[in-house]
């Protein structure tokens, strides 16, 4: 183990001990209160530029495989615990997580008091940061300077660094292990999802419900989208700040009301811009596998996986669209649909990696929609 530290913006120093990749990283510190599911956290795309402070005191212990990745490759400028475990022992192991960080070339920090860092970005809000790991940690005046300089994520289009080059089919479908009811078509519908940092359960769960899918890049224009003949759109989950991904809005724009549309964190942030509302960068952001969700139709409470660092404002003119679901912890909005324009989004992510399945039923809705059968959103 070598010396380590994580430095914020504002000259707050947490020492720690490095592993992972040595050297120095900068990115928005921001923290995440999942139980479980840190690979799925790393390999998140919505998560790049960001470095990661889990609030679980215990992390590493099942290691790494290759099933529980969400993309190709790790996203996080760095990933902070407070003890990472000496000892790996799950039956689908590959690796252990020191290795693994190694490997992608991202810095891990252990030994940090995370309990006074979440408490501190809760009370000061998100901030940038550097993480160092070996002879770079020693000198903190100039890490606090890389800190200042680095990217400010308000008005940051991330999505163009994240989103695949070419337009790709998707067919894999969830391990019938773990989702059992599998009725892809190879004649089904076609849903055309727009990849602004697409998580690959979100694929998996829209092919085991019998959709086609065919991902393309997040600037494809909406003209070319429209000469697909999908039966439905999908807008996926990403990085940075909405607003400052002004040609996705665009499209969106010219596809509302033509084809039905399903989006997810920035995709439900982007259709609200769509449509008229604005949007808000938050606080310190909701992140983590336990957040509360009231579905506003049916009155049922929802525990939901999140994360996301803007929020579609609670005083947006959406051109009539319904907000059908609030977070309960601080009543900001988490759904909205417009039945006439057969669009509907939520701001959390229930594909449910990592995460409870409470909001699957969401994929469902969709392919109601899609197949023009109803147009209710249930649970």
């Amino acid at each position: 183990m070598m010396q380590g530290v994580l430095v914020l913006e504002d000259g707050r120093a947490f020492p720690g001990e490095g592993f992972g990749a040595e050297g120095v990283m900068t990115g928005e510190i921001v923290f995440n209160t999942s139980m479980t599911g840190y690979q799925e956290i790393l390999t998140d795309p919505s998560y790049y530029k960001q470095i990661i402070t889990m609030t679980v005191p215990h992390v590493g212990n099942t290691g790494v495989n290759l099933e529980d990745i969400e993309s190709s490759r790790v996203w996080v400028s760095g990933f902070v615990v407070r003890s990472l475990s000496p000892v790996v022992s799950n039956w689908r192991n590959r690796g252990d997580l020191d290795s693994y960080l190694k490997s992608q070339n991202v810095i891990g920090l252990s030994d940090v008091a995370t309990r006074a860092l979440v408490r501190y970005i809760r009370e000061k809000g998100v901030m940038r940061a550097a993480i160092a790991h070996g002879e770079a940690a020693t000198d903190t005046d100039t890490l606090v300077q890389m800190a200042r300089d680095s990217l400010d994520m308000s008005g940051a289009n991330l999505v163009d660094e994240v989103t695949t080059a070419e337009s790709y089919n998707w067919t894999e479908r969830s391990d019938p292990e773990w989702y059992q009811d599998h009725r892809y078509d190879d004649a089904g519908p076609l849903i055309v999802a727009y990849d602004l940092g697409i998580k690959r359960n979100i694929l998996r769960l829209l092919t085991d419900r019998g959709l086609r899918v065919t991902v393309v890049p997040a600037n494809t224009p909406h003209s070319e989208v429209l000469a697909m003949n999908p039966d439905g759109v999908f807008l996926s989950n990403g990085p940075g700040d909405p607003a400052a991904v002004d040609y996705a809005v665009d499209n969106v724009k010219h596809l509302l009301g033509k084809k039905p549309i399903f989006g997810i964190c920035l995709g439900h942030q982007i259709m609200g811009l769509a449509m008229g509302g604005k949007t808000e960068k938050m606080r310190f952001g909701h992140r983590g596998g336990n957040q509360p969700v009231k579905n506003l139709l049916t009155g049922s409470v929802e525990i939901s996986s999140h994360n996301h660092g803007f929020a579609v404002s609670e005083d947006s003119d959406l051109g009539g669209a319904e907000v059908t679901h609030i977070n309960l912890n601080d009543n900001t909005i988490e759904g909205i649909r417009h039945d006439d324009l057969g669009a509907f989004s939520v701001q959390y992510h229930p594909e449910s990696s990592p995460g409870p399945h409470d909001s699957l039923y969401l994929f469902d809705e969709f392919v109601k929609r899609v197949k023009k059968v109803d147009k209710t959103v249930t649970e």
